[in-house]
C-alpha cells in the first residue's frame, strides 16, 4: 500500500515500450509505478540484455533507489511494457522525505530490500543454474491455460540470460524428444509432465 503523503505529487503517463531511464543517465527524481509495468535490463558492451527485474503497480525500483542515495548515474535500462502511470517525487523532496516520514521510509527501505533479495535470486540463478534448467523453468511458469508460451527465441534469451543461439539449439533438441511443438512466435508444450521431471530431477 502506498504512503498518503505520496497524493501530494503529480502522476505522470508513459506510453507502452518507451525508455524511462537509460544507461548512464543521472537520476534526478524517484518513480512509483501506480500502474503498468516497467522492464528493467542491463546490457553488456557487445548487445547482450538480461532483465534484472519488472516494476510493477505499488513498486519502487531499487536501482533508482541506489543512484537517488548515492548521487550515482542508472546503470542499467529500465523500459515500459505496459502504459504506465506513475508518481513523481524530485531528489530534493525524495531525501527530505526519507527523514521526516517514518512511512515513507518504511514503504522505500521495505521495497528495496524485497527487490534486493529477488535480484539476488535471479543472479544466483543465472550463474549456478545450467541454461537447460533456466529455459525448462521459464517454460513451465510462463505458459498459458493451452499451455502455449507466444515469445521469440530471442525475448526467451533476455529474460534467462542466454543467447538465442543457445535457446533455439535446446528449444530444438527438446522438439525433437516430442516434449514441446515449435510455430513460428509460439511454443506449445507436448508433455508438461515430463518437462516438470526434467527440471526436478
Amino acid at each position: 500500500m502506498l504512503p498518503e503523503i505520496l497524493q501530494q505529487y503529480p502522476e505522470i503517463q508513459v506510453p507502452a515500450d518507451q525508455t524511462v531511464l537509460s544507461q548512464g543517465q543521472h537520476c534526478e527524481n524517484c518513480f512509483v509505478i501506480t500502474q503498468g509495468c516497467v522492464k528493467v535490463f542491463g546490457r553488456s558492451a557487445e548487445g547482450r540484455e538480461l532483465v534484472l527485474y519488472r516494476i510493477n503497480s505499488g513498486e519502487i525500483c531499487v536501482l533508482t533507489t541506489a543512484c537517488l542515495l548515492s548521487n550515482d548515474s542508472f546503470p542499467a535500462e529500465a523500459i515500459s511494457e505496459t502504459a504506465v502511470t506513475a508518481r513523481v517525487i524530485p531528489l530534493q523532496d525524495f531525501r527530505r522525505l526519507l527523514g521526516e516520514s517514518e512511512g515513507f521510509r518504511e514503504f522505500v527501505f521495505d521495497g528495496f530490500s524485497q527487490r534486493l533479495a529477488n535480484l539476488m535470486q535471479q543472479l544466483e540463478s543465472i550463474t549456478l543454474a545450467s541454461v537447460d534448467q533456466r529455459l525448462l523453468r521459464y517454460l513451465l511458469s510462463n505458459t498459458n491455460h493451452k499451455q502455449q508460451l507466444h515469445a521469440t527465441h530471442q525475448y526467451i534469451a533476455i529474460e534467462i540470460g542466454s543467447a538465442r543461439e543457445v535457446v533455439s539449439r535446446h528449444l530444438k533438441s527438446l522438439e525433437k524428444q516430442g516434449l514441446i511443438r515449435l510455430q513460428r512466435g509460439c511454443i506449445e508444450l507436448v508433455s508438461r509432465a515430463e518437462l516438470q521431471a526434467m527440471l526436478t530431477s
